[in-house]
């Protein structure tokens, strides 16, 4: 399943798409990339909206280090 995360790095809002199991471990995967960020929201992607608002996708290797 893809969950959507939105965090704050920087005082700058960004948001990823993540591949994971549950919405804690997606949020714990940003974290452990960036360790700064702030996590404001987790929520299953919604394929609609994503695709008017295009977001930086996680790669396997990042998801694994």
């Amino acid at each position: 399943m893809q969950f959507t995360v939105g965090h704050k790095t920087n005082n700058q809002p960004y948001h990823v798409v993540i591949e994971a199991d549950d919405a804690l471990t997606a949020a714990l995967c940003v974290k452990e990339t960036y360790p700064d960020a702030i996590i404001t929201y987790v929520r299953p992607t919604n394929k609609r909206g994503d695709a008017r608002h295009p977001v930086i996708g996680f790669s396997e290797e990042m998801i694994r280090q």
